[in-house]
């Protein structure tokens, strides 16, 4: 199978290649590099001993991606490239909508001229917004209450109309929780530009001395110590679930949650990740963030039942791995050889 990953130059994207890899299917890369950098693709061929195809392209412009796309005639595509940060996306709500909406306009125009018909969307649990009930199933509303969850809603109401205008076309909406961990190799993992806005790379950060101390936002949540609890699920574990859809053969756009079912809060992770490192972290409470939830928890069992994919890594292989990659890197890619 031929594979086009918009993004894949990024922390799941680059993952994702190594899992593509092993399966023998052939990848072609197009990134940015705007959050990402070029050296993951080489850590992923060093990974692999295996060659990939990469094109410095951002994904709205269709020209340049039309041309990558018809030259490479993919089976399908894995589409990562897009804005991520929850805080971020509040201030910079025009960037957000051209990147992740009409950046996924583009990638379809251009998807129709190299006539693929197939798509897996990097979507996310932000577009159900305030959890109704606990842990959250496919059919949960879709209620986003930050702009990047509004930006990947709007992506899947696009994806799905796209793939319900014309037979043979396929949109895996694969709404993911809370990706932490590395590849086993310590030799690719997450390194965010600037200051990480997710907890494990600002965590890992702490423990290599570029970070002072964990900001933890709110402790006054109803859940077991009053921080944030959220669902957190291995980065190769989310890369597995990418390949397991491109078997997905049904016509029309399908969601899946992809988690573990399993909340951990923010202080049960940093502890855990202490205890990886050896050491007690730093850390300080700060109020509540606008937009944040209490607590997200996945009900993956659809993924289970209709792609036959499961979570395998636990609490410590995510903690563990985190380590290894940033202590082996701790400037991130900035420490390439």
């Amino acid at each position: 199978m031929r594979v086009l990953v918009t993004g894949g130059a990024g922390y799941i994207g680059s993952h994702t290649l190594v899992e593509l890899a092993a399966m023998g299917y052939e990848a072609c890369v197009v990134d940015s590099y705007a959050n990402s950098s070029p050296v993951a693709l080489d850590r992923v061929r060093e990974i692999t001993n295996g060659h990939i195809e990469a094109h410095d392209v951002d994904i709205r412009d269709t020209a340049a991606l039309t041309a990558v796309a018809t030259a490479f005639k993919p089976d399908a595509v894995i589409h990562f490239a897009g804005l991520k940060a929850v805080g971020e996306s509040r201030t910079r709500p025009v960037d957000y909508y051209d990147v992740n909406v009409a950046g996924t306009l583009s990638l379809l125009r251009a998807m129709e001229a190299a006539g693929c018909g197939k798509i897996v969307f990097s979507s996310s649990a932000t577009v159900y917004g305030e959890p109704q009930s606990l842990p959250m199933t496919e059919d949960h509303p879709l209620a986003p209450t930050n702009v990047y969850g509004a930006t990947k809603f709007t992506a899947e109401q696009a994806l799905t109309a796209w793939a319900e205008a014309a037979p043979g076309r396929t949109s895996i909406l694969l709404r993911y929780f809370n990706p932490v961990g590395a590849h086993d190799s310590g030799r690719i993992g997450e390194d965010p530009k600037g200051i990480p806005n997710n907890l494990m790379p600002f965590l890992a950060q702490v423990a290599t001395g570029r970070r002072e101390k964990l900001a933890i936002f709110g402790d006054d949540y109803a859940t077991i110590d009053g921080t944030g609890v959220r669902d957190y699920i291995h980065v190769v574990d989310l890369a597995r679930a990418h390949v397991a859809a491109l078997n997905f053969n049904q016509d029309g756009a399908e969601a899946f949650n992809i988690g573990t079912g399993t909340g951990y809060s923010v202080k049960e992770m940093l502890g855990a990740f202490s205890a990886t490192v050896g050491r007690d972290l730093p850390a300080e409470i700060h109020p509540r963030r606008a937009g944040d939830v209490a607590e997200m928890r996945a009900d993956a069992t659809k993924a289970a039942n209709v792609l036959g994919w499961t979570a395998e890594f636990g609490l410590k292989d995510m903690t563990d791995s985190v380590w290894k990659w940033q202590s082996a890197n701790p400037m991130g890619y900035g420490d390439q050889d």
